[in-house]
């Protein structure tokens, strides 16, 4: 097959998250089984600045953003098996970071109208276009509105991935005609129209031949009200294209056996590196180095979707236990000055880090005993599988992908890959982690076959890119 991706991040170009680690994975996963496979981004300044000299130049074309007639240059890197098409317009891309600023409707409604017109420049028609999150939701509607007299592109086949419907693009319907080029009729008759608003995300999922989420859990709760985010309405009139694919994690880079970033290598086989790993992490950030400790990881954005108002509040009850817990994260300044205070205050126990550094963040994934992951919602989640990959044990709410990731442990046949609370409050977490905590010392053959299960799930992509392949078959005509 021919299969394109239209994104705003993908790894290692640029990435802020979950949705940059799919892009980085997938297609290339999809490559290695023989398709052609191009991704379309957007060329950042900090695409420039860390691949600049490995991109070549193919030329360049104008698109019209309503009145605007703007610059399109096309630059060009193989890699894994994988094109990869930058779409360079320094007014809109060399900004210093991927989102945040006050265009960034006219930035992506720029780049959306340059990916599709792109496909006739390079002469690449993808059987699938799969384009994610609303940055690229308007693909869809664009395809079948703006660009249907185009008979090339009437043959292409679209789904549409959310990997957050908490983020929508919803935008005033000026933008229609004054960035798109296109009228109202849409949004007089009410589909492209949701409060009073053009919401580019209902738009995708409208238009769109299939939609998916990042895991089945997550495609089923946003048709409920407390996780549709305002759409559930859509999401449920829409079900019967909606299916939830869970993620993998790039089992190559977080490998425990060649990780470059870990001090000591270790295998499912043969744990030994994993308690030097231990020691060298709890000297690392200036913990009591004792092997007989619980040692609990945070890797995280500190915020109330990813449950800290949890693990806040019921800091100093965990703390009668006799473990320690070291926090990698940044996020909102309550939350931040809180683990910075904790982490002053109980010297021997915690260890804050209010920053991110990713070989620390791999030192925790291998060297922790278990990893806290308290989600009030979790489309996929990464962190999960990566800590299970290392042997550490995940404790999360049973929400999303976290759900479908992560097996509860039965203490009678030994099953399970970690542990999980299905009522989202304070109470429940700590009585899970007080489970955890009584299994670590009290039942170390069930500790060792936990990790077992944990390290030698498949989580790969090699497994995970089959369900979008047998999903592009089922669009595609026999």
């Amino acid at each position: 097959m021919k299969i394109m991706f239209a994104a705003a991040e993908g790894a290692p170009f640029a990435k802020t998250g979950g949705l940059g680690d799919v892009i980085g994975a997938l297609p290339k996963a999809l490559a290695k089984k023989g398709n052609e496979v191009i991704v379309v981004l957007p060329y950042y300044d900090l695409v420039d600045a860390g691949f600049g000299d490995q991109v070549s130049y193919e030329g360049y074309y104008y698109t019209d953003v309503g009145w605007r007639h703007q610059y399109v240059g096309i630059r060009k890197l193989i890699r894994d098996g994988v094109t990869f098409y930058f779409l360079d317009n320094q007014q809109y891309f060399f900004r210093g970071r991927v989102y945040g600023e006050g265009d960034d409707g006219e930035r992506f409604a720029f780049f959306q109208l340059a990916a599709i017109e792109l496909m006739e420049r390079i002469d690449f028609i993808p059987d699938v276009l799969h384009v994610h999150d609303y940055h690229t939701a308007m693909i869809p509607f664009l395809l079948k509105e703006k660009y249907h007299w185009i008979q090339a592109y009437q043959g292409i086949r679209t789904v549409f991935t959310i990997h957050n419907i908490e983020f929508q693009g919803q935008f005033d319907s000026s933008m229609l005609g004054e960035l798109f080029g296109v009228g109202y009729r849409r949004y007089a008759d009410g589909i492209l129209r949701w409060n009073n608003c053009l919401n580019w995300m209902k738009a995708g999922v409208l238009y769109a031949d299939r939609v998916t989420t990042v895991s089945p859990s997550y495609a089923q709760e946003i048709q409920r009200p407390e996780f549709g985010k305002g759409l559930d309405q859509i999401m449920r009139m829409e079900s019967g294209k909606l299916s939830g694919l869970v993620n993998g994690i790039d089992t190559d880079l977080f490998n425990p056996e060649t990780d470059p970033l870990i001090p000591h290598h270790f295998s499912a086989k043969d744990l030994s590196g994993k308690a030097l790993d231990k020691e060298e992490l709890q000297r690392r950030v200036g913990l009591p180095v004792r092997s007989d400790v619980p040692l609990i990881g945070i890797v995280s954005r500190l915020t109330d979707q990813k449950g800290f108002g949890l693990v806040v509040s019921e800091l100093n009850n965990l703390l009668r236990h006799d473990l320690q817990m070291v926090v990698l994260g940044t996020g909102y300044p309550a939350y931040e000055h809180d683990f910075w205070w904790f982490g002053q205050t109980f010297r021997d126990k915690v260890s804050a880090h209010i920053t991110f550094n990713l070989e620390l963040a791999q030192q925790i994934y291998a060297g922790c005993d278990l990893f806290l992951m308290p989600s009030a919602f979790e489309p996929c989640g990464l962190s999960q599988m990566m800590s299970m990959r290392y042997g550490t044990l995940p404790i999360v709410s049973e929400v999303g992908g976290l759900k479908d990731t992560v097996t509860p442990y039965n203490v009678v046949t030994h099953e399970g890959t970690g542990f999980s609370f299905r009522e989202f409050s304070g109470y429940w977490m700590v009585k899970t982690i007080e489970r955890a905590l009584d299994v670590y010392h009290n039942d170390r053959e069930g500790w060792r076959d936990l990790q077992q299960n944990a390290m030698t799930r498949d989580f790969s992509w090699d497994t995970a890119s089959q369900a979008y392949l047998d999903l592009y078959r089922q669009l595609i005509p026999a």
